[in-house]
Formats: C-alpha cells, structure tokens, sequence
C-alpha cells in the first residue's frame, strides 16, 4: 500500500491542529518541548566532550607528540640514554601511513635558581614551535642556545620575566653551570606540564649531555589522526623491532596513552558519562513522544472510526498517525540542532564559559563540532523515536467502526 494516500491525511492533520484549538495541542506542545531539550542536550553534550578530550589530547601531544621512539635501556625518566636514526629509518618512520611529522627531542633534569628560590625542571629541546607559539603569553621563543622559554609557573615561582638572566644547574659527576635568558613565557593550561619543561635549543642539551650531533633522546612522531594511533604504533614496531643503532641501542615505541595513563584513563570515563546522558534524553523524549501520540490517537478517534467504516485498514490508519507524529519529532530534533549549534558555536568563537584550569587543564569550556558523530546521534534519536511509536499505534487496531458512531 502507498504511503502518499496516509502523508496526505497526516499533513492535512498537522496544520489543522497548528489552526485549530484542539484537545491535543498540549499534548504536542509537551512532546515538541521533550524532544528539544532530549536533542539539544545530547548535541551540547557531544560537542562539549569530543571538544575536552581533543584540547586536553592536543596539549599532552605538544608536549610528547602522539608516539615517541627511545633507547630500549632507559628507565622512565627524563635523564634518557642516546639513542640515534640512521637516515634509512628515518625516512621508513616519516612513510609511514599514518604519520605526519617526525621531530627528534632531547631532554635533560636541572635546577633553576635565583637569588631567592629554586625549582627542580627538565630542560627539552624546542620540537613544535607551532604549540608553543599558540601558548606563547609574553616575548617569543629562543633565538640563540643562550635563551630559554619559561612557564607562567615557573617565572612566577622565580620571580622572572622576560629579559631577565636565571642559573641553571646541572648535576652528574660534577654539577655544571649554564646562565640563560628568558625569552618568553608560555602558558598551556596544563598546571603538571607548565611546572615541568623549560624549552630551549637542542644544541645546548646536546653540549651538555656531551653526545654526538646524531644522538638524540628520542624522536617524537605526531599523527594525522590519534584514533589510528595503536594501528600505527603497530607498524612502526614492525619496522624497527630486533633492529639497532649503530652503537648497538635497541628501540623502543611508547604512546601518549602509555606516557599519561592516568590521564587518558579519566579522558575514557567521559565516553560512559556521554552514553548514560544520550540514553536519559531518549528515555525523556520517548516518553513524551509517546504521550504526545497517545493523545492524538484518542483526539482522533471519531476520524479513525470514519476511515474504517469507508474500508481503511489499520496499516494504513497507524501510518497517518505515525507520519504525524514523525512530522512533531523532525520538528523538535530541527530546533533541538539549531539551539544546541548556536549554543556550542557562541562558546566557540567566545569562550564565555570559563573554566579552573587548575582541576580541568583549560581555562574555559573547549568545544568541538564533531560532525560524524553529530549526525549518527541525530539519525539514532530518530530511529529510536519512531521504533517506540510502534507500540501506542498498535492503539489504532483495537477501535472498532461500530462502538465509534455509537457516540457520534
């Protein structure tokens, strides 16, 4: 049976009741408002979370890019043995699918200290300058190997600013001494890094751990998309597992996840706090579209009685009311888009919801448009919607013609 003869009769219906004051109007209004708020909601909340866990990711990455490579010898702390890349497997590293950038880092434990204080720090090598420009807060990165870029922390802690002059020292066999200049200040958010890392010239470091111009700590390999980034490390420990440097180093492949697990841990309880919320405004919003079907099936009873009687039959009687009803809910999901968008889209562009970077590592509430996901939201609200119509419709084949003009 064709469906132009039911969406005819249900648009005809929907207007009426838009015009005229009927019993059922409440009802819409209540179901119209339910599926707002169910939609709105859920797209705020979407944008909201893939928005954290992409600022929060983005700013780990600027610290230690996606994937790093380093000696298989060391033992987990910023004081790495050297490690170097013939040029072979540096160019495999940089082919491989996936990858974006290969940069190689060196890191090196001192104490900064001036006249009135002192802080224990790692000193590493300046790698993406493109981080560091985006949350660079005062003078610019260092030109020269004399030069350093501090954190709002740590020139707070020190009492410096840009320009001024701060001894750094250094401790292994015998405690050496280098003086540096505050470049700039830099400021991420990220209170456990922005107290950690001083940046400065790999060349200094290089001097100072006494390696040669090709060893390194490590290289830092950045990804065009970090969902793919067990896929890629996969490949890159095929690449160079069982193989070594020319001093006789092994390799070994670590993740962002890896190197901040407690993080990334907090990051994967947002995605439970993501479905419990969507599976609450389903529940709201079929619940209301529902009720709100219910009451147009029982305001329309006289109608339903009259096309029996004139030979439909209930298929094609609950396909009105389930084009109705389809019509209501496409109506709320449209606004629902239009207001949780235009919410999330002033956050974006204003950052007028603020933050504790202390506790959240942001200052203001990030947002993202994850369209995919947006759309697979909109698509499962809408199926789920019309799979809870099927039972009240079932309404419609209980009404009997003949107990109906009885009460004509």
């Amino acid at each position: 049976m064709s469906w132009s003869a039911p969406i005819w009769i249900a648009r005809r219906l929907y207007y009426a009741d838009k015009q005229q004051d009927r019993t059922s109007r409440p009802a819409v209004r209540v179901a119209l408002i339910g599926i707002f708020i169910g939609v709105l909601v859920m797209t705020v909340t979407l944008c909201v979370v893939v928005g954290f866990k992409q600022t929060i990711t983005d700013k780990i990455a600027g610290f230690g890019a996606h994937l790093q490579v380093v000696n298989f010898d060391n033992n987990n702390t910023y004081e790495m043995l050297p490690v170097s890349f013939s040029d072979t497997i540096m160019e495999a590293i940089r082919t491989t699918d996936g990858v974006q950038s290969v940069t190689p880092f060196i890191t090196k434990p001192g104490i900064a200290k001036t006249d009135s204080d002192f802080i224990g720090v790692v000193f590493k090598s300046i790698g993406d300058s493109v981080f560091l420009k985006s949350n660079l807060r005062e003078g610019h990165l260092p030109h020269t190997p004399a030069q350093i870029l501090l954190s709002d922390r740590q020139a707070a802690a020190l009492s410096l600013r840009v320009g001024d002059k701060v001894l750094s020292y250094f401790v292994e066999d015998e405690v050496r001494v280098r003086k540096f200049e505050v470049a700039g200040v830099y400021s991420t958010g990220f209170a456990e890094y922005d107290e950690l890392f001083v940046w400065c010239s790999e060349e200094v470091l290089r001097q100072l751990n006494g390696w040669s111009a090709n060893e390194v700590s490590g290289i830092q390999i950045a990804l065009d998309d970090i969902y793919r980034i067990d896929e890629v490390a996969d490949g890159l420990y095929d690449l160079v597992a069982n193989r070594f440097d020319e001093d006789g180093n092994g390799y070994y492949i670590q993740t962002i996840r890896e190197l901040n697990p407690a993080i990334f841990s907090w990051l994967d309880l947002l995605n439970m706090n993501v479905i419990v919320i969507i599976i609450l405004m389903l529940a709201v919003s079929g619940f209301s579209i529902v009720a709100g079907l219910v009451i147009l099936i029982l305001d329309g009873i006289q109608l339903i009685g009259t096309l029996k009687a004139l030979g439909a039959d209930n298929r094609f009687v609950r396909r009105i009311f389930l084009t109705q009803a389809a019509m209501i809910i496409l109506r709320g999901m449209f606004w629902g888009n239009i207001a949780g968008l235009g919410l999330c889209a002033v956050q974006y562009f204003t950052h007028l919801l603020p933050l504790d970077a202390t506790n959240y590592y942001v200052n203001f509430v990030p947002v993202a448009f994850p369209w995919l996901w947006l759309v697979a939201n909109n698509v499962l609200f809408l199926a789920v919607s019309l799979a809870v119509l099927l039972l009240p419709a079932a309404i419609v084949s209980r009404i009997e013609p003949s107990k109906v003009m009885q009460f004509e």
